[in-house]
C-alpha cells in the first residue's frame, strides 16, 4: 500500500515540477495580454507655462496649461487586424488634447498606434498614424513590456515621428513601489503643425506660405513599475517655437510653448492603485505560481522517498515462500 501511495506521490512531483517551468515560459507569454477595449484617461499640467497668443503672435505668461490624454481601445480594428497578422494585437486611438487657461483649445493630436498584445512590439498595418499621417513605428510608445528590463528601449516620438533610445536610469522607489526610471531627451527637431490650429483661417499651409515653421524639444521622463511595464508617473520639459518666415515679422523666433509637463496628483494616485492590483495578477503567473508548484513537487518527491523508505525499512521482511511437496508435520503423535 505504502509502495503504490509514493508512486502516485512520485508522479505528482514530477507533474507539478514541470507546470513551474511551462507557466512562466509558455503559458504566461501567451496568457497575459493588455486587454482590446482598454480606456485610459491621463491629466497633465504644466504650472505656470509661456503659450502663444495667435490674436497677436506674442508669447505670454499663463496660469496653467492642461493637457488630457486619452488612449481608447479598437476593439472592431483589432479584431480585423487579428485576422491578417495572425496573433493578439491591440489597436489603441489616442488624442493628445490641450488647453489654455480659459479651457479653449491650443492644439490636438490625433494617434492610431498598434501593438502586439503580449510583447508590447510594434505591428505594422493600415491606419497606423500620427495626426492622420501614416507612420511606422519602432520600439515602444506608452507603455513599456511586460517584466521590464534594466536597459534602453526603442521610444517612439509623436512630434517628430521618429524612435530613438529612451534610457534607463536606475531604480528608485515611488509612493511605495518600486520602479525603473528613464529618460529621453529629443533635441531641437522641425517638426510639423498641427491640422487643427486654435485660430479660425490659420491652416498649416496657410502658414508654410509665410515661410514660418514650428520646431521642437523635450526632456521625457518615466518612472515605470517593472512587473507590469506601466508607467505610474511622466513628466515632460517642453519647448516649441516659431521661427522664421513674415508672420513674426521682424522676429527670428517666438515661443509657442513652453513649460514643466506633470501628470495632475489624482491620476497619479489613481494609477499607483491600478498598477498594484495588475502587478499582483502578472506576479500570479511569473513568480508565485511557478515557486509555488515547483516548492510543492520539491515536498511531493521528499514525501514519496519518506514513505518509500519506510516501506524497506529494516524489520519487515516478506514471509518465505511455501516450497513445493513440503507437508506439515503431524502435530499428534499416535
Amino acid at each position: 500500500m505504502r509502495r503504490k501511495a509514493s508512486l502516485v506521490l512520485l508522479a505528482l512531483a514530477v507533474f507539478f515540477a514541470a507546470l513551474s517551468p511551462l507557466l512562466r515560459h509558455y503559458a504566461f507569454p501567451r496568457l497575459v495580454e493588455i486587454p482590446p477595449g482598454q480606456y485610459q484617461e491621463t491629466v497633465l499640467e504644466a504650472r505656470p507655462a509661456t503659450l502663444l497668443d495667435y490674436g497677436t503672435m506674442r508669447a505670454r505668461k499663463v496660469e496653467k496649461v492642461t493637457i488630457v490624454q486619452t488612449l481608447k481601445g479598437n476593439v472592431e480594428e483589432s479584431e480585423k487586424i487579428e485576422r491578417s497578422a495572425g496573433r493578439d494585437v491591440v489597436v489603441w486611438d489616442g488624442l493628445a488634447y490641450v488647453e489654455g487657461p480659459d479651457g479653449k483649445m491650443v492644439s490636438l493630436l490625433p494617434e492610431r498606434y498598434i501593438f502586439d498584445a503580449h510583447s508590447q512590439a510594434p505591428v505594422h498595418a493600415t491606419g497606423e498614424s500620427v495626426d492622420g499621417d501614416p507612420v511606422r513605428r519602432e520600439g515602444i510608445e506608452f507603455k513599456w513590456p511586460f517584466l521590464t528590463e534594466k536597459r534602453d528601449y526603442e521610444y517612439f516620438d509623436a512630434q517628430t515621428r521618429t524612435s530613438a533610445p529612451i534610457h534607463y536610469k536606475g531604480t528608485r522607489t515611488f509612493r511605495g513601489l518600486e520602479v525603473y526610471y528613464f529618460e529621453q531627451t529629443v533635441p531641437w527637431t522641425r517638426v510639423k503643425l498641427p491640422k487643427k490650429l486654435p485660430v479660425e483661417g490659420i491652416t498649416p499651409e496657410s502658414v508654410a506660405e509665410t515661410g514660418t515653421t514650428r520646431w521642437y524639444t523635450t526632456k521625457r521622463m518615466f518612472w515605470v513599475e517593472p512587473v507590469t511595464g506601466a508607467p505610474v508617473n511622466g513628466e515632460e520639459i517642453h519647448t516649441e517655437e516659431l521661427r522664421g518666415g513674415t508672420l513674426l515679422g521682424d522676429r527670428d523666433k517666438v515661443t509657442a510653448f513652453s513649460g514643466h509637463v506633470r501628470m495632475r496628483e489624482d491620476y497619479i494616485d489613481h494609477t499607483v492603485a491600478l498598477v498594484g492590483s495588475q502587478r499582483t495578477l502578472v506576479l500570479l503567473m511569473t513568480s508565485y505560481l511557478p515557486k509555488g508548484f515547483l516548492g510543492l513537487g520539491a515536498a511531493l518527491l521528499a514525501l514519496a522517498l519518506v514513505l518509500e523508505a519506510r516501506g524497506r525499512g529494516p524489520g519487515r521482511r516478506d514471509p518465505a515462500p511455501a516450497r513445493a511437496g513440503a507437508e506439515d508435520p503431524d502435530p499428534v503423535s499416535a
